[in-house]
């Protein structure tokens, strides 16, 4: 088959098309085609090797696993013995994070607990877009919550992979929703159903006199200090992506800020998990939620997708196709 492996630390002209052989299921795996698969931050992480902590789990000298990918979309092709929802012939979509990634290849096989049936609705491509980030979403916005109706709900990053999820979530729990992302996003922050926008440009929603129940984070770099101005008494800011300095503040300070402050504090490092993806599949498929696929680039062309993205020119999630299925 065809993956794209690093075989060291770096950038992205360090991958490299080359052909390996299948992985075949254990007993408790899936071996899935991969139809999809989209780029998420944890990749360029991955890839570089960076932040350097990261190294105890990927591999000081180089990386344990030289397959990146975490969300996939694609066709049970096999089944391991002990596998008991699904069978060959299945549409499948999941996150492998929790599980070795391994997704930017023609095949993977991974438990059956990372993968879910995929909506009947969605393309493999849109499909591919959705675990990582969907569920991302839905625990970060848990975390500050329950989200109930009426609630006032700031999403900052909204127009990235995980930011337009919780747009359409939150928007989805009953709360009013306030969308913060740039000049050019604004109108598909709009139409993802926020009922404001706030263009960062062009003005800091830290400074307004509104006040918000939680504040999501999922891109920026602004000090927690000026989200804790934006807050209403009790309320609650997650951190849930953004520089790596933000999430440290908030993973290390959290506890302490959130006595001192009078509103919560925290960090979310979302979970892959199996029920939360089917929940999420339900929301899919009515409609209620729609994933924002930006741009698609075929396998060969994996390192030009992280250029691209890390430019910071997509507007919801970049995906990666195989060639094999014929799109």
């Amino acid at each position: 088959m065809q993956a794209m492996l690093y075989r060291r630390y770096g950038g992205p002209e360090v991958l490299r098309l080359e052909t390996v052989a299948e992985p075949a299921p254990g007993p408790d795996d899936v071996q899935v085609q991969v139809h999809a698969a989209s780029l998420n931050a944890a990749d360029a992480y991955l890839l570089k090797g960076e932040p350097a902590l990261l190294r105890l789990s990927s591999g000081l000298r180089g990386p344990k696993r030289p397959i990146l990918g975490a969300d996939i979309a694609g066709r049970v092709v096999a089944v391991g013995g002990r596998v008991t929802q699904f069978q060959p012939g299945d549409a499948v979509y999941g996150d492998l994070s929790g599980f070795g990634f391994g997704g930017f290849a023609e095949y993977v096989c991974a438990p059956e607990r990372a993968l879910a049936l995929k909506p009947e609705r969605l393309s493999f491509e849109q499909a591919a877009a959705v675990p990582l980030a969907g569920v991302t979403a839905l625990q970060a916005l848990r975390a500050g919550g329950p989200v109930t109706a009426g609630q006032q709900v700031l999403v900052h990053g909204a127009s990235g992979g995980v930011g337009t999820f919780a747009v359409q979530l939150a928007r989805s729990f009953g709360a009013t929703v306030t969308a913060v992302c740039s000049t050019r996003k604004v109108e598909l922050a709009r139409s993802l159903g926020a009922d404001h926008v706030v263009d960062y440009t062009q003005e800091d929603f830290t400074q307004s006199d509104r006040r918000y129940d939680l504040i999501l984070v999922v891109n920026g770099n602004r000090p927690l200090t000026a989200y804790r101005r934006a807050l209403r008494p009790g309320g609650c800011c997650v951190v849930a992506g953004g520089a790596i300095p933000q999430i440290l503040t908030a993973t290390l300070l959290g506890p302490a800020l959130s006595l001192a402050w009078g509103v919560s504090v925290r960090n979310v490092l979302a979970q892959p998990s199996q029920t939360d993806l089917t929940f999420l599949s339900g929301l899919l498929e009515a409609g209620e939620v729609v994933p924002v696929v930006d741009r698609c680039f075929p396998l060969r062309e994996l390192p030009e997708a992280l250029r691209y993205r890390a430019a910071g020119l997509a507007s919801g999630k970049v995906v990666i196709t195989m060639e094999h299925t014929g799109g």
